[in-house]
């Protein structure tokens, strides 16, 4: 088959991993995969106009509503996956939780990566309970051999600053007035460096030479980032959301904070007790083993995809 894959930009960059897994799972399985962005779409007749040009014969959206408003009433079968806003943010605006049932009623099949989105989701739409499939990501992690950390710092102009704790921001600008809010920030903000986005290998080589990896986000749906971190062996302090405490056990597989003099305490508690730091990587890398297996997520979309026959 020919697939359309669709997704926001976001699902596609700096740790975005999961589209382009997906993508080789399908292509591994004989399909021809073609890859575009949701914001290069402005309504469902363009979207048409490319299924009709590039003899589409099913397509896979990545979130309920950005991809799933721009495949309603379209002429061939598709199937979505969450994304996490738009089940955790997205649905709580009548307007678009409207669109986004119309959506599900189409669809063949739709796919949550954890149990809790899809109850969360199901509560929004019983009727689409019974289509909604569970399947974790699969986590693979490749760090680079020739990566050289201390020389790619140095090109940061990190070297100017004195030894200590640093915290390093990384990747690519999707939202421009926040990125610019970010910079104004990290203006004033002693030992917080902004870097641009580098190669996946680049990246996973730059986690494994931290201490730990941070995740801040206020809503997540199932963050590649944390789970490439506990593969990596890296201990990962998160905000307590739902998303992130799906895949985390505080204390056991990572730590949770709720608010700033929280994730302060943590990060001393991690820096002062090497046992922790050892406890927490051992744990995390044998959740990682057991739950979040690239196998088993292949075999999954290669069948889900024959739905779209």
């Amino acid at each position: 088959m020919r697939l359309l894959l669709l997704a926001p930009r976001r699902a596609q960059t700096g740790n975005g991993t999961t589209v382009r897994r997906i993508q080789d799972h399908l292509e591994a399985a004989g399909h021809t995969c073609i890859l575009k962005d949701t914001s290069d779409f402005e309504s469902p007749l363009t979207i048409s106009d490319l299924i009709s040009s590039e003899s589409v014969d099913a397509s896979l959206g990545i979130h309920l509503y950005r991809a799933g408003r721009l495949l309603q009433g379209s002429n061939i079968p598709f199937g979505i996956i969450f994304g996490g806003t738009d089940i955790n943010e997205d649905a709580k605006r009548n307007e678009k939780s409207w669109v986004m049932g119309a959506v599900l009623d189409e669809a063949r099949f739709a796919v949550s990566f954890t149990e809790a989105m899809k109850e969360t989701a199901a509560a929004y739409w019983p009727p689409a309970r019974n289509k909604i499939y569970v399947q974790s990501q699969g986590i693979v992690t490749a760090p680079s051999t020739s990566f050289n950390q201390k020389a790619f710092l140095q090109r940061a102009e990190w070297h100017r600053k004195e030894p200590g704790i640093h915290l390093i921001i990384i990747g690519p600008e999707v939202e421009a007035a926040f990125a610019e809010e970010v910079k104004e920030k990290v203006k004033t903000a002693d030992g917080v460096h902004l870097l641009q986005e580098i190669p996946q290998e680049d990246l996973h080589a730059l986690v494994k030479g931290c201490f730990a990896v941070v995740n801040s986000s206020v809503s997540e749906g199932m963050s590649a980032a944390i789970l490439e971190a506990m593969d990596l062996n890296v201990p990962v302090l998160a905000r307590n959301i739902p998303g992130n405490a799906a895949i985390i056990t505080h204390k056991a597989t990572g730590l949770l904070y709720s608010t700033p003099q929280e994730f302060v305490q943590l990060s001393k508690s991690l820096i002062g007790d090497p046992s922790l730091h050892k406890e927490i990587v051992l744990r995390a890398k044998a959740y990682i083993t057991k739950h979040h297996s690239p196998e088993c997520e292949r075999k999954v979309y290669q069948n889900l995809v024959l739905k779209l026959q």
